[in-house]
C-alpha cells in the first residue's frame, strides 16, 4: 500500500509539472518598455499631444478601446496618459497595451514608472475588450508620490496604485506609442475628456506628434476639438 501511495504522489507531481499554466499576462511585456521619447529607437513612434513646462500635477483622458487588426506578430501599441517623458528620462504612465505576438490582438491594462519595468495587470481580474470605455489618470500627490488610476467602466473595474519616484514633472501627455515601431491597424481612436492640471489639454498649448517608422507615417494626429479636450488618432500604414 505504501508503494502504491508513493506511486500516486509521484504521478500527481508529474501531472502538476506537465500541466499547462494559464498565462497571467499578455505577451505585451516582451521586455519592452513604453519609454521617454528620446529613447525610442524605432522612429518617432509617439502620437498625440505633449504639454511642456514645469510643475505638472495631473493628466487624464478617456477613450473607447479600438478593435485592432494585427498586421504582423511584431505589432504592439498602447494609448496612455502620463507625466514626464517628452523631455526627461522618466515617465509615470498608465493605459492599455494591444499586443500581436500571439498572432491575434491581446488587450492588457498596464502601468509603468519608467525606468522601472512595466507592470501588466491580470487578464482575468482586469479584462479589456474592444469597445470598452477606458479612463486613465496620473496624479502627483506630493513627496515624490504618484497615483495612477485606470478604469474600464464597461467591465466595472478600477485599478489604482500609488508609487514613489523622483521625477521632473516637466511634461504631461495623452499618447499612443509603439515600442516596436509597428502599429496594428486600430482604425481611429478618439481621446476625450483630456485634461492637464485640471484644465483642458488645449489650454496647455501642447505639441502635436505623429508617429512614424523608417520615414513612413503610421498614424496621424487630428487637431484638438473646440473645447481643447478631444482629438483623434488615425492609423495610416502597416
Amino acid at each position: 500500500m505504501r508503494r502504491f501511495m508513493i506511486r500516486l504522489a509521484t504521478l500527481a507531481a508529474a501531472a502538476t509539472t506537465l500541466a499547462p499554466v494559464a498565462p497571467t499576462t499578455a505577451a505585451a511585456a516582451q521586455g519592452l518598455a513604453f519609454r521617454p521619447l528620446q529613447y525610442n529607437t524605432n522612429g518617432y513612434n509617439w502620437g498625440g499631444y505633449a504639454a511642456t513646462g514645469s510643475g505638472f500635477s495631473s493628466v487624464s483622458a478617456s477613450w473607447t478601446e479600438p478593435d485592432a487588426t494585427c498586421n504582423s506578430s511584431n505589432d504592439l501599441y498602447a494609448p496612455w496618459v502620463g507625466i514626464d517623458g517628452y523631455g526627461s528620462s522618466s515617465v509615470e504612465q498608465t493605459g492599455v497595451a494591444t499586443d500581436c505576438s500571439s498572432g491575434s490582438p491581446v488587450n492588457q491594462a498596464w502601468y509603468e514608472m519608467y525606468p522601472a519595468n512595466p507592470v501588466y495587470l491580470s487578464l482575468s481580474s482586469y479584462p479589456v475588450s474592444a469597445g470598452d470605455h477606458i479612463t486613465a489618470s496620473v496624479n502627483y500627490v506630493g513627496s515624490n508620490r504618484y497615483t495612477l488610476k485606470l478604469t474600464d467602466s464597461s467591465r466595472g473595474w478600477t485599478y489604482t496604485t500609488t508609487k514613489s519616484t523622483t521625477a521632473q514633472r516637466t511634461s504631461a501627455e495623452v499618447i499612443i506609442e509603439s515600442p516596436t515601431g509597428a502599429y496594428p491597424d486600430f482604425g481611429t481612436l478618439n481621446f476625450t475628456s483630456a485634461t492637464v492640471n485640471g484644465k483642458s489639454l488645449g489650454s496647455a498649448g501642447p505639441v502635436a506628434l505623429d508617429p512614424s517608422s523608417n520615414g513612413t507615417f503610421e498614424a496621424s494626429t487630428g487637431g484638438l476639438g473646440s473645447g481643447g479636450t478631444s482629438f483623434s488618432e488615425t492609423f495610416l500604414a502597416e
